[in-house]
């Protein structure tokens, strides 16, 4: 398999706003891209995107990170540092009993910092989640896209993880009410690159993408749930945006 995952990006009001915070909550670099900024993965922590988007948001949000501590100094080393960088704290709900605390970044996208010794996150690293909007047949798309394992299959919520380790990508149908359509663009997609993109487009149509262009050479495609995905050739530049 000649498919690699090079991050998952976001359309957000400020591009700079967004990659400032992340970037020195993840404590990673920003590359900056036309109308965008990167905040590069590796081998085990999934990469950023952030992309500048004037459609208004409808809803709650699709950014959803969790975070992960090892100890309860680190957990609140983490909150302070994302109120430092204009976090505020977040309530969706959760009781005071809850180990974990929610927090929501400058432009209001929710993130939890999670407590220490959680076992599902264990061994994921800083970036332990990323949280989608989606069924579980989307879970069980990219698992046989990216060739990453399922690890959580229960009900409509899926996750798959590299067979490397690390953050782990989720999909949860109860992430959003039922009664919520989706409006708009979405706004989180998967950017990924393959040293082989056309007997990719053809792997992926198989597995149930959809084209989302007319025209064969557009790879922008999008999976069985409607959300977007692009595939560039391995060594090109990333497309402009």
């Amino acid at each position: 398999m000649a498919l690699h995952l090079e991050a998952v990006t976001f359309d957000v009001a400020d591009v700079s706003s967004a990659a400032v915070f992340w970037a020195g909550l993840l404590e990673r670099e920003v590359v900056p891209e036309p109308g965008a900024a990167l905040l590069p993965g590796d081998a085990t922590q999934v990469g950023l995107r952030f992309v500048t988007s004037e459609t208004e948001r409808v809803g709650r949000p699709r950014l959803h990170l969790h975070l992960t501590s090892s100890t309860p100094e680190d957990q609140r080393r983490t909150i302070e540092t994302a109120l430092r960088l204009g976090g505020r704290h977040h309530d969706v709900g959760q009781t005071d009993d809850e180990r974990f605390v929610v927090l929501a970044d400058p432009q209001g996208n929710e993130l939890c910092v999670m407590e220490p010794g959680n076992r599902y996150l264990a061994g994921t690293g800083h970036l332990g989640e990323i949280t989608c909007d989606g069924p579980r047949a989307v879970g069980l798309f990219w698992r046989d896209a990216l060739g990453w394992p399922l690890v959580w299959d229960e009900g409509e919520q899926t996750a798959i993880q590299s067979p490397l380790g690390g953050t782990k990508i989720a999909w949860d149908l109860e992430y959003r009410s039922p009664a919520e359509p989706r409006v708009g663009k979405n706004r989180y997609r998967f950017d990924l690159v393959s040293a082989e993109p056309a007997g990719e487009v053809e792997r992926l149509l198989s597995l149930g993408a959809t084209r989302l262009a007319p025209r064969p050479d557009d790879v922008r495609l999008a999976d069985p749930a409607g959300n977007e995905l692009s595939l560039r050739p391995e060594r090109d530049s990333p497309p402009p945006r």
